[in-house]
């Protein structure tokens, strides 16, 4: 079940929703209802070996931070 990330346009809350087929007309804004919303666009990650590893490509081949907001690239 593929999970997005949207943004509400009214009130600014980002949030996950489970979609499917592309169906974002059931979509609302779980902080004020609306359904003026915006898909955006994310990074998956995975885990191999114990390592996490990004679906983007980092500067920093060295870091092996779990969270790249820890990470000063």
């Amino acid at each position: 079940m593929p999970i997005y990330e949207f943004k509400c346009k009214k009130c600014g809350q980002k949030f996950e929703d489970i979609v499917f087929s592309n169906d974002y007309s059931k979509v609302s804004c779980p902080n004020c209802n609306s359904k003026s919303i915006e898909k955006l666009i994310s990074v998956f990650g995975f885990k191999s070996d114990g390592k996490f590893k990004g679906s983007s490509k980092s500067s920093c081949s060295s870091c092996r931070s779990t969270s790249c907001s820890s990470c000063k690239v």
